[in-house]
């Protein structure tokens, strides 16, 4: 696997990242923003920890820009 072969669960991942913050640029509703805000942080811990990472450890920052761009993409 190279760092453009990004696993589709990182994704999947992304691109819901982009959803949730979408909803949340767009929500009043304070309780539905305290809701958005926790799957957002959620989201993001769940893409920066993932053992993929581990295994392109030089070539990361350019997976990590190539996930979003292929997530951004993919909406």
């Amino acid at each position: 696997m190279t760092h453009h072969d990004i696993p589709e669960h990182l994704v999947q991942a992304q691109t819901a990242w982009y959803a949730v913050y979408q909803r949340l640029a767009s929500v009043n509703n304070t309780s539905e923003t305290t809701v958005l805000r926790r799957r957002l942080q959620r989201l993001s811990v769940q893409i920066a920890t993932d053992p993929y990472w581990a295994t392109i450890p030089g070539s990361a920052p350019a997976a990590r820009m190539a996930l979003k761009r292929r997530a951004w993409e993919a909406r």
